[in-house]
This record gives C-alpha cells, structure tokens and sequence, in this order.
C-alpha cells in the first residue's frame, strides 16, 4: 500500500533513517502528511513513532529527506511545526495563570512587569480558536487534562503551523476532554487547511477520525484509510487479529 503522487501541498518523507550509538532506530520510511488531513501514526510501544517526531521537528539527525512541497512537487520554503506533547512537566502550585503562561510564549517581555493590552487580546484570540477563551484567569495548575491540552494546543497554533504534530495528546484525558479536543482539531484541519500528525494508541478514535493512518514498525509497514490498515496482514501481526474494533 505505497504512497502516490498527489495534487495537495504536502510534508514529504523519502527514505528517512535514524541511527544511533550505531542501532537502527527508524529506516527507510517513506511517507506523505497532506495539508488539510489528519494522518495518524500507529504501532506499538519501541516501534519509532517518537524518533520520527523528534525527526520531524528537527531535534534528531536523519537520513533520507523531509520536504515541504506544493502540489507540483516544488519544493515550499521553511517549514513552521507547532507540536503539542502527551504531557507538560511543571509544578502545579505555582501562582501563574493561563494567561500568563501563553503571555510569556506571546511576547518578549517578562510577565511579572504586566501583559500588555495587545498581548492579552492575541493570547484570548488563541484560546478562543480551541474553544478555550473562559481559561484564560484559571490558575494553570487548576486546569484539567484536556484543559492543558487545548492550551497547549493554542501555543501551538501561534504562529500558525504548516504541520501540526500531536504526540498521545488526549492520553489520560476524559471522555468529554477528549471528545472535544479532537472535535476542535478537526474544525482547524479544515479551516487552516494545515497537515495533521497524530500518534495514537487508541484505535477506536483512530477509525473515527483518521484521514489517512500510517502503522510502523521502525518502518512503514503498511497505510491508507483506517479500513484499509486494519484489515491488513501487517496489522494483525502487530495487533493482533480482530483488535481493529478495540484500543490499542
């Protein structure tokens, strides 16, 4: 099930490869994240799913190419990716706020001399863009899972991402959390017309909102619509047969 040429903008992996203290930790992956779509990464704990976001946002050394190309194949310059991680280590008794937080990522200068008008109404913008503007006064540490994850995912958007890449975001998140944020990634595929990666252990979210799933195994194993991995050989190797139905 290879990857084809398309008319979409698009990130283009070609052959990446990543090894380190000489063990092969990814190679020869080859695939397509499109603008508008959400691609979901599945497979297995130690399968490479973190080595290729690390690739992705540049913090790992990697063979082979990752290029942002219109729909003709040039290549586009400079690729912007926001990422939203599973989680955020910070100390939950501290006095800062929602707005202080993204306020600190929105300008250059320190909260603790005040937030200035303008820097406010980007900060309440952003939130308002994941259905999140009435957190903007909640302590951070007050905020609940998916809470968190819709303010992180606000600073991920600013400035607006060519590839968005969500890392298990909604690991540990409640229903109703999660529910919503995925909802509201949805809403901004479509109107930001950005690429989506998604890594997911979840299968049952992946056949409800996957575009386009991709399942690897320190390679690409298999992709295509969620119907189409799931009823693959590749996918009951790894899976097991009969768990396309359960989570991962």
């Amino acid at each position: 099930m290879g990857e084809h040429a398309c008319s979409l903008c698009h990130i283009g992996l070609e052959n990446v490869s990543v090894v380190r203290g000489g063990q092969t930790l990814l190679h020869d992956v080859s695939m397509h994240i499109h603008c508008g779509q959400l691609t979901v990464l599945i497979g297995q704990n130690g399968a490479g799913k973190t080595t290729l976001i690390r690739a992705l946002l540049g913090e790992l050394p990697h063979g082979g190419e990752i290029r942002h190309l219109d729909g003709e194949g040039r290549d586009l310059p400079h690729l912007c990716t926001g990422y939203v991680p599973q989680h955020l280590q910070f100390d939950r008794e501290m006095p800062v706020t929602v707005m202080d937080f993204m306020a600190a990522a929105f300008s250059r200068r320190p909260v603790w001399t005040g937030v200035s008008r303008k820097t406010k109404e980007a900060v309440l913008a952003a939130l308002e863009d994941v259905e999140g503007k009435e957190l903007a006064s909640r302590p951070l540490g007050r905020c609940s899972g998916g809470e968190m994850q819709r303010v992180l995912l606000a600073l991920a958007l600013h400035p607006a991402p060519d590839l968005l890449v969500l890392d298990e975001p909604v690991s540990g998140v409640d229903q109703n959390g999660l529910k919503l944020f995925l909802d509201t990634v949805v809403r901004l595929k479509k109107s930001h017309h950005m690429a989506i990666l998604l890594v997911s252990h979840d299968l049952r979210l992946v056949r409800e909102y996957a575009d386009h799933v991709v399942l690897l195994d320190k390679t690409v194993l298999c992709q295509g619509s969620a119907e189409q991995v799931f009823n693959t050989p590749e996918f009951d190797m790894v899976f097991g047969s009969g768990n396309g139905e359960e989570e991962g």
